[in-house]
């Protein structure tokens, strides 16, 4: 796995915290950590967007954040779990992992980056 789907994976990461955060944040410790988790999750997803297509890398980012905001809320926080809600978390994790292997990383132009 190349870092720039690595950065695409903690960016959905922090994304999973940031929504649990905009929940569950009730004092300034845990809303400056709901913060710093939006920040870091949107400027990895931006310097991805840099190396690979930006529709695929938002997609992936959406598809995994979802798959963990459901999963988290069926684990810590006693949402019920209904084979239903299953067949369709594996049915988006298809369609992520999908998308990863028919993208190819594009070579930038830029010297900066």
């Amino acid at each position: 796995m190349n870092s720039t789907w690595f950065k695409v994976y903690l960016a959905s990461f922090f994304e999973v915290l940031w929504v649990i955060g905009l929940k569950h944040a009730d004092d300034t410790i845990t809303w400056i950590g709901t913060i710093i988790s939006i920040v870091l999750s949107f400027y990895l997803l931006i310097i991805s967007g840099r190396k690979l297509p930006v529709g695929t890398v938002y997609a992936v980012f959406v598809g995994l954040g979802t798959v963990g905001i459901v999963l988290a809320d069926i684990l810590f926080f006693g949402e019920p779990l209904k084979m239903k809600k299953l067949f369709f978390i594996l049915l988006l994790l298809i369609g992520v992992m999908g998308l990863k292997l028919v993208t190819a990383e594009q070579k930038s132009e830029r010297k900066d980056l």
